[in-house]
């Protein structure tokens, strides 16, 4: 079997923890400690992330989505072959070198997206941009940390907090979708979700996207 090389680490803002950037011949993995967060072949929930969002909101003819964590890039990609000509999309990304990783080891995955005249990479606190906006976007898909409980940064609990989800709703259009992965079940998550006013549907989803693989929750929560 292949052994696993380490390609390179990076710093998370606001903590002492580390990311390292794995890749065992074509296949990468992004860990942080034992955890491995993100890996090149399960993609199929972080890809649903996008593809359910984007039915909600179909009849949008020039959608503007922010999407929370670029991570492999899985959420983008889906959400660039789904979302149209006209959409504009907006990408946080805390960790710089994440979106260098994106660029260099892993442009192949990457493909063209980053170069997307619909796409643009910011290198920010999601949080950031959420709270600085209103009735901004059509679709706000949060794929931070490990979900509602988070593994990565602490910083990350105030996006799915009473105050986080209230902003969110307030950078949404009217009828706009808050969607957010999670690697499980939050059944307080869920009551936070429809205290802040939203309809909210839960949605189970495997890693791999056929019927295999871990089960994954994403929310898919519309303000009302």
């Amino acid at each position: 079997m292949i052994p696993w090389e380490k390609l390179d680490t990076a710093r998370i803002p606001g903590t002492d923890d580390e990311l390292r950037l794995m890749r065992r011949g074509k296949e990468f993995s992004i860990m942080l400690g034992t955890n491995e967060l993100m890996n090149s072949r399960l993609s199929g929930s972080e890809a649903a992330l996008a593809t359910l969002a984007a039915k909600k909101i179909e009849k949008v003819a020039k959608p503007h989505v922010l999407i929370g964590g670029l991570g492999m890039g899985f959420t983008l990609r889906a959400a660039l072959a789904v979302l149209g000509n006209n959409a504009q999309i907006v990408v946080a990304e805390l960790v710089p070198s994440v979106v260098a990783w994106a660029r260099g080891p892993m442009a192949e995955i990457f493909g063209d997206s980053l170069s997307d005249p619909r796409v643009s990479i910011r290198e920010s606190d999601v949080t950031e941009i959420i709270r600085s906006h209103r009735l901004k976007f059509d679709a706000i898909l949060l794929d931070v940390d490990n979900g509602p409980e988070g593994l990565t940064r602490k910083a990350n609990d105030a996006l799915y907090s009473p105050s986080g989800l209230d902003a969110a709703r307030t950078a949404l259009r009217p009828g706009g979708v808050l969607a957010v992965w999670s690697s499980g079940p939050n059944a307080p998550f869920t009551k936070r979700l429809r205290g802040a006013g939203f309809d909210v549907n839960e949605v189970n989803v495997r890693a791999t996207g056929r019927g295999g693989g871990a089960r994954h929750v994403i929310w898919i929560a519309t303000k009302n």
